[in-house]
This record gives structure tokens, sequence and C-alpha cells, in this order.
């Protein structure tokens, strides 16, 4: 379909707006991701599109076509960490330090990165996955290799300069086909919308009210666990209870001193990592509840 005509049902309005259907969100992310249009078209109907706002029905047929540009690796026994593409910047990543944790637990953590996206100007994943030692349990997976359609379009985003669309569908691309899958929010409202997008795609996926967007909890918090049904479960995660009193926070972390708290990190953020842990094994159905994997991991 012409390119304009799915502008023109974004942003002409709410008289004129309507949403689209399956098929046309499926076309439209298609001819984004071959930029076979002007780069004025896509950021035009990119705009349009988060102010509309996004439909269910519209994000599970962008998803669709990512699915056919994903080069896709199975990686068994696998949780996927959806982080937010635009990075951390007053909390350091636990993640390295929880799949040393989980070493011999038989979970694998899958996360993928790129180059910083809009609208957060954090320290990404691309950034910690580069320049750590990275174990046999931890699966890095770069955009530019995978999902280079997707890479191809940052600097566009980068000049557009603020949240779209995508910053949603980039979260989970599925890359390692995992069966489980756990990704941050800010606000509850916000769990019945990912958990229709989402949950299909994995036997259990869970969403954590995590620090910055980020499937990391630094402060009490809930956890929600769908399962194939898209029956949600809720939980409350309160880090005191586990004895984490405190955990250092920055205005504006450099990537330096995020390296640094990974690798030479206090007693408290290790113990936060114990924490992730015992969650993302809880999340990955091998234990009954996060305590019982917690006190396996003692």
């Amino acid at each position: 379909m012409d390119f304009k005509k799915y502008i023109k049902a974004v942003g002409t309005g709410p008289k004129g707006n309507r949403d689209l259907t399956f098929e046309e969100s499926q076309d439209m992310m298609t001819q984004i991701l071959n930029q076979s249009v002007h780069g004025e078209q896509i950021s035009a109907f990119l705009l349009g599109w988060r102010l509309k706002p996004e439909t269910i029905e519209e994000y599970i047929g962008a998803l669709e076509a990512c699915d056919s540009f994903i080069t896709k690796t199975k990686i068994e026994n696998s949780i996927e960490l959806g982080y937010s593409f635009d990075g951390k910047a007053k909390h350091p990543y636990t993640f390295p330090l929880v799949s040393k944790i989980l070493k011999d637990s038989d979970v694998n953590l899958v996360v993928s990165g790129d180059e910083l996206t809009p609208a957060k100007s954090g320290i990404t994943i691309k950034d910690i996955c580069t320049k750590i030692d990275l174990g046999s349990n931890l699966h890095y997976y770069d955009r530019a290799d995978f999902f280079n359609e997707l890479h191809e379009l940052t600097d566009l985003r980068m000049r557009l300069g603020v949240r779209t669309g995508l910053n949603t569908i980039e979260k989970l691309p599925h890359v390692a086909s995992s069966d489980y899958a756990i990704t941050g929010l800010f606000h509850k409202p916000y769990v019945k919308k990912y958990v229709e997008i989402f949950s299909n795609r994995y036997k259990r996926f869970a969403l954590i009210q995590g620090t910055e967007g980020s499937p990391e909890l630094f402060k009490k918090g809930h956890l929600w666990i769908a399962d194939s049904c898209k029956e949600v479960e809720e939980f409350i995660i309160d880090p005191e209870y586990y004895g984490i009193t405190s955990t250092k926070t920055w205005d504006k972390m450099t990537l330096e001193e995020s390296l640094d708290a990974i690798n030479n990190p206090s007693d408290e953020l290790l113990k936060l990592a114990k924490l992730h842990a015992a969650i993302y094994i809880f999340v990955a159905d091998k234990a009954k509840s996060i305590d019982e994997a917690y006190e396996r991991l003692n």
C-alpha cells in the first residue's frame, strides 16, 4: 500500500485518524525496515503513531514483520532479558553478576544491544557487553548482526530524538527463541498491554517494575507473570525482606563507573544480583517461588 495512507491514518488528527489493521501494520513495518520510503515519511509516521497512539493489533502486526527479518539462534534453557535501548543512566547493570550466580543453575541469560537510541542518554547493553568477559551462560546478540534493518534506522531515530513505538517493539526480539522472558515497565496500567503484545511468544512471560524501565529492581516493586493463556499472577518484591538495605545511585553514570560497579561490586549490589538470579530462576519455572530459589542460591 502507498505509505502516505499510513501517515494519513495516524497524522490527520482525532477526527481523521484511524487504527491500522494487522495486515497494514505488517506492511507498514516492512516498508520502514526496508527503507523503501523516505526518512521524512518514516519520521512523520512514527511521531503520528505515538500520538494516536499505537494499538495492540498494530504492535503485533509490526512484530510479525520484524520476525521475518531477524536471524534467530536457539538457546536452550534461556530467559530473554528485555532492556531499553536508551540505556541506564543512574544505576549499574546487574546481569553480568547474575550470570555468574546462575552458572550452575542451568539457566542461560540472553541480552541484545545496539548503539544508543532515544530518549534517555544512558549506558547501553552494547557498551557493557563489548567491554567485559561474558560467561558461558550469558549470550549477547548485537542487533547489527541479527537485525541490521532496524540497526540502520538508529541515526534517523537519534535525529528524531523522542521515543516511538519502536522503543516498545525492540525490547524483546526473541532472537534466541527463548521459552521465557522478562522485561521492565514503569506503571501497572502497561501490564495488560505488554502481556497482550508479547506473552504468546513465550511459555512464561514476566514484567517487573524495574529501575529505568529495565528488568532489574533496585527497590520495592511488583512482578507480574503471565502463562501461555495470558493468566497473570502478581507478586510484591521488597529487597529489604532479603536483607538488602541500599544500593548506590548516580545522578548520571559514566561508562567507567558502570563497569567499575560490575568489576568491583559492593556487597549490596551482589545481594541484589542474587535476588535477581532468584527471580529469573522463578520466571524460568525452575523453582516454585522466589524464596525457594533464593534459599537454593545461598
